[in-house]
């Protein structure tokens, strides 16, 4: 990618660990709590996983050397 490419991805790879980061805390919360809400553990691991595939995404653009 070029310069101006990578600028891009690097902002949306920095939201997109941010948002992983905030979803992993909720869950932790959530999991510690006496009566916790399935359903919604599940959703946020769904939402955890498409993050990460998204992150292993642009890290594989930006790094392609490294195997991610």
């Amino acid at each position: 990618p070029d310069m101006e490419e990578e600028l891009v991805l690097s902002k949306r790879l920095d939201q997109l660990r941010s948002q992983h980061r905030l979803i992993d805390q909720t869950i932790d919360q959530l999991s510690r709590g006496a009566f916790h809400d399935q359903l919604q553990l599940v959703r946020l691991k769904k939402e955890r996983l498409v993050l990460r595939e998204q992150i292993v995404s642009i890290e594989s653009q930006l790094y392609p050397d490294i195997i991610a």
